[in-house]
């Protein structure tokens, strides 16, 4: 987060104005009247007498000079702004962690009768699998492909399937296997991730028309320590344009439970191959509800871990101070082991951090003081009312105290999206000034195309004040999780979406089954700032009572 210093918050109006008149040009050499500039006053709600236009005139010139020189330095895509985001609030100490545990393998997971069935099998039912050499790596990693390769005309979720890299790497993993070196739960199981994640060798493209053939000689550091721990990359999943929904340039990702609904997004790949059984797990991202919202119409499980607990080295940003990586899988059990291989601060990522991290999945999970968003759920109106009303009921039979509590108020929310499409307009300022922008598939009002152009009329004056409020909003969250653990609550329809993202807190969204039109619903635990166990914990204990991680779509079992 900005915490603004004397001279930022002295930000003059007169290179506001700059941005605002010269940015809107077509050309940087374009010339502007001072008739431009006072009629550019009316964005941002000012009103400067003509004498005091007459003076501004030969400054705002003199920034557009200076403007127009930081325009000729290429900026690589992985360079943070110095102006850097921090969660934590005033006197904040994170909680202290454990460690995480030693993965437990079961030694008598049998191959099924029918191979199909492998596709919806744990991480944990894999990895016995390998272990014992019952099925090798490189026959589950071929079982995937053709999975993937047969289903996605269907689902249109994945962009390129890794083939030749997965196909050698399992090889290499029976091989070490055979000589008695295993390197862990993911030995030898598949998995892919959402095409924002540069991997060497293949194409990276964002999702999006003007980077269809791009490739970054480069690997994520995420998808580094995946295959370190032994897990074989099988392909690389839709992202919505620039992280923005299902849409991409060749189609839309659809839900496998209703394929005329789209998977939502932007980690639409993730959500949907996940869900099908195309893959064991994926990584997802979000700035603001990508790994949430398809992880709930999706029917599976995704954590969104607290901001700076894992690297987006080798990731595309949208909003350098909101984008976080997580896992998206089908429990909490196995969003924990892929989030242990991919949590820990990264040199290559200067946002990281090194706070204390683990996951006790045998602590008793009644010592945790549970708050709940009591109004917010009566208030709901969406078809997954009945089976949010149904999960607190399953919470207090775990023998579970539920306190009633209220998110922040009298917050400027409708403000904060300033925040993300100013820095994403940043980011991508040179496919805007090249028109690249208009290649994109989506062109209508609310695409990601419209928003990348709108968010050069961003004043730098009201990105910062949003930043402000941003810290109030902090303190204010601060003021009422200190109280709890954890604090159930709907995964939409209400403001912890917006608020969760813009603190930086950790949240897993897990289902609670279908609603009557048979679509999956969901609940959401938003956790503490660096405590991903203790949500990690209870998901888990609900899924122990439940079977709606096990649930999953017909007609992908063939």
């Amino acid at each position: 987060m900005y915490r603004p210093t004397k001279k930022s918050a002295l930000l003059s109006f007169f290179s506001l104005l700059t941005i605002l008149l010269i940015t809107s040009c077509s050309s940087s050499k374009s010339e502007f009247s001072k008739k431009d500039v006072k009629s550019s006053q009316k964005l941002i709600g000012l009103d400067f007498d003509k004498k005091y236009i007459d003076t501004l005139y030969p400054y705002l010139k003199r920034n557009k000079e200076a403007f127009d020189s930081l325009r000729k330095y290429t900026l690589d895509n992985d360079i943070i702004p110095a102006v850097r985001f921090d969660p934590l609030p005033l006197n904040f100490t994170p909680k202290a962690q454990t460690g995480f545990p030693e993965w437990e393998i079961p030694d008598n997971v049998p191959l099924p009768s029918k191979k199909s069935d492998l596709a919806f099998y744990s991480i944990p039912q894999l990895a016995s699998l390998i272990k014992n050499q019952k099925i090798s790596s490189l026959e589950l990693t071929e079982f995937f492909i053709a999975r993937l390769k047969k289903y996605n005309p269907i689902l249109e979720c994945t962009i390129t399937v890794t083939e030749e890299m997965a196909l050698e790497q399992a090889k290499l993993l029976d091989a070490e296997l055979a000589a008695g070196n295993y390197r862990g739960i993911l030995h030898g199981i598949p998995y892919g991730v959402k095409d924002l994640m540069a991997v060497k060798s293949y194409k990276t493209t964002w999702g999006a028309e003007p980077y269809r053939n791009q490739q970054i000689e480069m690997t994520a550091t995420v998808v580094e320590k995946l295959q370190t721990a032994g897990g074989i990359l099988v392909a690389k999943l839709v992202s919505g344009s620039l992280a923005r929904g299902d849409v991409w340039f060749d189609g839309k990702t659809k839900n496998p439970w209703d394929t005329t609904q789209g998977a939502t997004g932007s980690s639409a790949g993730s959500g949907s191959a996940t869900s099908a059984g195309l893959v064991p797990f994926s990584l997802g991202t979000e700035t603001l509800g990508s790994i949430t919202s398809p992880s709930n119409r999706n029917g599976i499980t995704g954590l969104r871990p607290t901001y700076g607990r894992v690297s987006r080295h080798g990731v595309m940003s949208l909003s350098w101070s909101m984008d976080k990586v997580g896992p998206m899988a089908r429990s909490a059990e196995d969003c924990a082991i892929v989030y242990s291989i991919i949590t820990g601060k990264d040199p290559k990522d200067g946002m990281t951090t090194d706070y204390p991290d683990g996951f006790e999945p045998k602590k008793d999970y009644k010592s945790l003081r549970i708050g709940y968003l009591k109004k917010d759920i009566e208030k709901d109106t969406s078809l997954s009312k009945g089976n949010l009303e149904k999960a607190l009921k399953t919470f207090q039979e775990m023998g579970i105290t539920l306190t009633e509590v209220e998110l922040p108020k009298d917050v400027p929310y409708n403000s904060f999206d300033i925040i993300l499409r100013a820095e994403a307009g940043a980011f991508f300022d040179d496919m805007v000034r090249a028109e690249e922008v208009d290649k994109m598939v989506e062109q209508t009002q609310r695409s990601r195309a419209n928003s990348l152009r709108q968010s050069r009329f961003i004043p730098a004056v009201e990105y910062i004040q949003a930043n402000r409020h941003r810290q109030v909003l902090i303190e204010k969250m601060q003021v009422i999780m200190k109280d709890f653990d954890i604090i159930i609550s709907p995964t939409f329809g209400n403001r912890q979406l917006i608020i969760t993202n813009l603190t930086g807190h950790p949240v897993i969204a897990i289902p609670t089954g279908l609603d009557k039109e048979k679509h999956p619903t969901s609940i959401t635990l938003v956790g503490n700032l660096y405590d991903e166990a203790s949500i990690l914990l209870l998901a888990k204990a609900f899924q122990d009572q439940t079977e709606f991680d096990e649930m999953h779509p017909e007609g992908y079992t063939d």
